[in-house]
């Protein structure tokens, strides 16, 4: 029986008694009364959707789940979204209602090829992926552009998840989506990168063998966007009264419009039908996601909204069928076409849930790392250890001699933004090897150009410093500045990001008085994601052992 604890202390030392005496009582009781543990539900203090009043407020995930696809199983939700180069990979998010959302696992602990995703691949790996449930499995197809599209299987969604299969090998393969038809035929449904394949705005469709796991023709395009939606994308492909849909983006992720392709013939051909835009509303180019009911008969869209520095954010609107064409968000003057609602009354499930959302604070205090964290690359099990009585532990592995920068440092560990306004904190010692020069830990806001605080280690004791680097992509060096010497490695780091992704760094001796440390950061975005925050321990010379940065937590609060 797993016991879990949500008590959180200030002092490890206390709160590791206590935590012995409160974990051995758990034990007997729920020896003896035989019922499970429930763990307390995650509640954001920074963005949370459902506004309890029945109505919730867009975006429902503010954060970076790009490319949502998402199912409904029997009386639960569960979306999966694109991860890029970062592991693990494919999250996998459970709800009840559409509104209220949590993390509950990874279908990818690592990337293949998995020497070539040692090292970071900014955009490359996951892009958007497709969820599905089949003869009691889940099943998700996910495209790398470079090398073709993978399958995933699982009897439950938190895992464990089975090793990729590849489907389809080939570059400027992306986004696939899976029929399996009422004649036993089975489909696969997907687009064209123009910058690995030399062609993009069409759709094509693929037949797959029984099992699903491999493509046995060589496909049909059967939509050319070229003329009237360039750029189309994302498909995902469903059957609804006879007819075959395909829900697809196009016009471009910041300005597009969502589109849906009918036909009775899988292979067309397909009328077409701008369903969604942009329209009066301030949700701009809102495309790419998935259609759900639910189990009273209810229809929802659940898309992205790019939204620069903070990423793709998730955003649910109402959705209903009139002549067997679907209308998605506020119907504008009869037209068949929707825009964007903000706010909305909630899904009707039947029933009511207690609010929850994605973890973002971690205190570390049990043995595996929070879901929120992911790895720049494939990790190696020396980069960290969670086994220090409440410490998250991160060694300072070396990076290789030809890094010039964070960029391409493979042990950077990040979470996404979870709001447009929140303050991220966090505790740490730093025990650097005495031997070694030119370690280092901190905390960072990383993408394009990234910024952040560090602690390094020299001859004569540990410094304070301040480092950012314009266009770290380019290769270009970090700027630094040494702010004092520090007579203990214990120290507090704080980033507040404001309104339009700026950023302000500060740290603290004590943890009650805070100093600005340099000027206001402007977070950009990464490669085809939004800027991340968090934290890591380096080092750029060799020596037979490593030094280290304990963790104490990781807090994700309102801005003071």
């Amino acid at each position: 029986m797993r016991i879990v604890s949500n008590i959180v202390c200030k002092s490890k030392f206390y709160m590791k008694n206590y935590l012995a005496l409160a974990l051995t009582a758990l034990v007997l009781t729920a020896t003896a009364q035989q019922k499970p543990i429930v763990q307390t539900k995650y509640v954001s203090k920074v963005w949370v959707a459902d506004q309890g009043n029945g109505t919730y407020k867009n975006p429902i995930l503010n954060a970076d789940y790009s490319d949502p696809d998402a199912i409904r199983v029997g009386n639960d939700f569960y979306l999966v979204s694109s991860s890029f180069e970062d592991i693990p990979g494919l999250p996998i998010l459970h709800s009840n209602d559409l509104v209220n959302w949590s993390l509950i696992g990874h279908a990818l602990l690592r990337q293949p090829p998995y020497a070539h995703f040692a090292k970071p691949q900014h955009g490359n790996g996951v892009w958007a992926p497709a969820i599905r449930y089949h003869n009691g499995e889940f099943y998700i197809y996910y495209p790398d552009p470079d090398y073709g599209i993978y399958l995933v299987k699982a009897k439950n969604a938190a895992g464990p998840w089975s090793e990729p299969i590849l489907v389809y090998g080939g570059a400027g393969l992306i986004d696939p989506c899976p029929l399996w038809d009422g004649d036993g035929s089975v489909y696969l449904v997907h687009a064209w990168a123009g910058s690995r394949a030399g062609i993009k705005s069409i759709i094509t469709v693929n037949k797959l063998n029984n099992e699903g796991t491999k493509v046995i023709d060589e496909g049909v395009m059967v939509f050319d966007g070229h003329e009237t939606d360039p750029t189309i994308e994302g498909p995902k492909l469903y059957k609804r009264n006879g007819y075959y849909y395909i829900f697809a983006p196009a016009g471009g992720v910041p300005v597009g419009w969502q589109l849906v392709l009918r036909s009775k013939n899988i292979y067309g051909p397909y009328e077409r039908k701008v369903v969604m835009d942009q329209g009066r509303s301030t949700t701009n180019g809102p495309h790419q996601g998935a259609w759900v009911d639910t189990q009273t008969g209810e229809n929802w869209f659940l898309h992205f909204q790019d939204k620069g520095p903070y990423g793709r954010v998730t955003h649910l609107q109402p959705m209903k069928w009139v002549n067997n064409w679907p209308v998605i968000g506020s119907e504008v003057n009869g037209t068949g076409k929707g825009e964007p609602v903000l706010t909305y009354k909630k899904p009707n499930i039947g029933k009511s849930f207690a609010i929850e959302t994605p973890a973002e604070t971690d205190e570390f205090n049990t043995i595996k790392l929070g879901l929120q964290w992911q790895w720049m690359a494939n990790p190696k099990s020396t980069w960290y250890t969670t086994t220090n009585d409440g410490y998250l532990r991160l060694f300072s592995y070396m990076a290789p001699d030809t890094i010039k920068n964070l960029w391409d440092v493979p042990n950077v560990l990040l979470q996404k933004t979870p709001a447009d306004e929140f303050m991220a904190t966090t505790k740490f010692t730093f025990k650097p090897n005495t031997r070694l020069e030119n370690e280092r830990a901190g905390l960072v806001i990383m993408g394009y150009s990234y910024a952040g605080l560090a602690l390094n280690s020299k001859k004569d004791g540990i410094y304070l410093t301040n480092f950012n680097c314009k266009d770290a992509l380019k290769g270009n060096a970090e700027n630094g500045q040494t702010l004092m010497k520090v007579n203990d490695g214990t120290i507090y780091f704080r980033v507040k990001v404001t309104a339009g992704a700026k950023c302000m760094f500060s740290y603290s001796l004590d943890g009650l008085k805070y100093t600005d440390a340099g000027t206001a950061f402007q977070a950009e975005v990464g490669r085809w994601i939004g800027a991340k925050v968090g934290i890591f321990c380096t080092r750029i010379s060799q020596i037979n052992d490593s030094g280290y940065a304990d963790f104490d937590w990781f807090r994700v609060e309102p801005v003071k």
